[in-house]
């Protein structure tokens, strides 16, 4: 599974794990959300629903990483290495365009995609 998350005529393509919150990601596609800066590495924004993380691996965070901060709900795109976090989920890595991800502000568009 591929999702294209487009932001200022910019794409990222990131590929998913087969795990079940990677899945209730992809199915809440299309979407249109605000995403917004976290700290020094990251860009967040948040589902419409909560994503169940129960066979979804830990995520150890590098550059490009997709993951699922469970005590929030929130999705997280690391544009800088991280590392982990208890309740951080690992839902898949960018395959191009990673370098975007720094770039993104105000309402991004995320959409399924299966080429990038």
């Amino acid at each position: 599974m591929r999702i294209h998350v487009t932001s200022g005529g910019n794409m990222t393509v990131f590929e998913l794990n087969d795990s079940q919150a990677s899945q209730e990601l992809y199915s809440q596609l299309p979407l249109e959300v605000a995403v917004e800066n976290y700290s020094s590495n990251e860009k967040i924004f948040y589902p419409p629903k909560k994503l169940d993380p129960a066979d979804t691996p830990q995520a150890n965070a590098t550059a490009g990483t997709l993951a699922y901060y469970a005590p929030w709900g929130d999705v997280v795109m690391f544009y800088d290495n991280f590392g982990s976090a208890a309740g951080l989920y690992e839902l898949g890595h960018a395959v191009s365009g990673g370098e975007n991800i720094e770039l993104m502000s105000g309402t991004v568009t995320i959409e399924r995609g299966d080429t990038p």
